[in-house]
């Protein structure tokens, strides 16, 4: 490929996205900002796009792109400000984009995502809600455009670089007995179970090891984003739930393993820091620097592994649930959890209920088949209204 590759950074003001643009920024000659993208914190997203000088921003609603627009015009850049899902979808299939960094958090992220991979793009995935939602309609439209779709979480990507290249052919025929998903505990792995009921979403939010959004780090307090990432690995591996294992792993050093049938465990070691897995797929196959310094083992001294606690994570429970229902469940999941977590964040619902509301809407709706967008949009809808009524009930 002759110049700089072109890249659309989807959830631009976000940890991944500052992450991509960081490592980004330290290659100027085979990267260049092509679109970034914002929802909330649009004075941040004005500061990146007058560092990086994108030809395309994408804002929620009109009169943001408007007060947007006239700022970077009065500063003298020519970048045109886009706007809504319609806007997302178009800088990520737009011709003249090589790759698209997919880090907008939850459903919101779907579409465009999708977008990206039917435009047959590069696409590095961070948002594992597309897969979680629709995985059998995603990864068929990758297989159909011959996208080529990269793992950025840190444990999906590890197993990426532990598998064998032609893993496609299935995990049995390569030698893959079990993929092995590490997690960190978050904060919450030695609490007192009684004492989670009084927990805060500070305290939720102050993961040990890994800097990371509000949402997510919910997500990782209740293990549920390690429930999202094993529904994740079976779609990204073609595996099966119960080739999927997750273990606790505190030190967040070991991001995950691959068992082979002969005793082989591969493992990929590194600083917990997300430039890279970034690093990695932006350069993929090559290896580029990624401003991460050298794993320093000394310091780290051990690495400890348990088994979760199902009464402690019951999200983690009802994920592998969903995995093995299969269908809309997945999608039901997803919401309801969008939904609950919004509700903890907000003060209007204890920690623990998060699970039980999630438990409550796979319990209530029927789930049904995946066969196209429609449905699981459909069942999304259906399971934030479930989980709405069970706040209404609440209240």
């Amino acid at each position: 490929m002759s110049g700089p590759q072109r890249i659309t950074v989807l959830g631009a003001t976000g940890s991944i996205g500052l992450s991509t643009l960081d490592v980004v920024a330290r290659h100027p000659e085979r990267y260049q900002v092509f679109a970034l993208s914002g929802f909330s914190r649009l004075a941040e997203l004005k500061v990146l796009c007058l560092r990086h000088r994108p030809r395309y921003a994408v804002v929620p609603d009109q009169r943001s792109a408007r007060n947007l627009g006239e700022s970077l015009k009065a500063a003298g850049l020519g970048t045109e400000v886009l706007v809504g899902e319609a806007g997302l979808c178009e800088v990520a299939s737009a011709p003249e984009v090589d790759a698209v960094m997919a880090a907008i958090v939850g459903a919101a992220g779907l579409k465009p995502t999708l977008a990206a991979v039917e435009a047959g793009k590069k696409v590095l995935l961070a948002n594992k809600e597309a897969l979680v939602m629709s995985g059998a309609l995603f990864m068929r439209a990758v297989h159909a455009s011959g996208a080529v779709l990269l793992p950025i979480d840190s444990e999906h990507n590890a197993i990426f670089q532990c598998l064998p290249a032609d893993y496609a052919r299935g995990l049995a025929a390569t030698g893959v007995r079990r993929i092995l998903l590490t997690a960190s505990g978050g904060p919450f792995r030695e609490t007192p179970l009684a004492a989670l009921e009084q927990v805060t979403p500070e305290q939720a939010c102050a993961h040990p090891n890994w800097s990371m959004g509000r949402k997510i780090s919910v997500d990782s307090a209740s293990m549920m984003n390690k429930g999202l990432e094993l529904i994740e690995a079976c779609w990204l591996f073609d595996a099966r739930p119960e080739q999927v294992e997750v273990l606790i792993h505190p030190q967040s050093v070991i991001h995950s393993l691959v068992d082979y049938v002969d005793g082989s465990v591969l493992a990929q070691l590194g600083n917990p820091d997300m430039r890279t897995p970034i690093a990695h797929a932006l350069a993929w196959p090559e290896r580029i620097d990624s401003g991460v310094p050298p794993l320093d083992l000394f310091a780290v001294a051990r690495l400890d592994f348990q088994a979760p606690d199902i009464e402690r994570f019951p999200c983690l429970h009802l994920a592998r649930q969903a995995a093995e229902a299969g269908g809309t469940a997945p999608a039901m999941l997803n919401a309801a959890n969008e939904v609950a977590v919004a509700a903890f964040l907000e003060r209007r619902v204890r920690f623990p209920e998060i699970a039980s509301i999630i438990d409550h809407v796979l319990n209530v709706e029927a789930t049904g088949e995946a066969s196209s967008l429609d449905c699981v949009l459909s069942a999304d809808a259906r399971a934030r209204a479930l989980a709405g009524q069970w706040l209404e009930r609440r209240r």
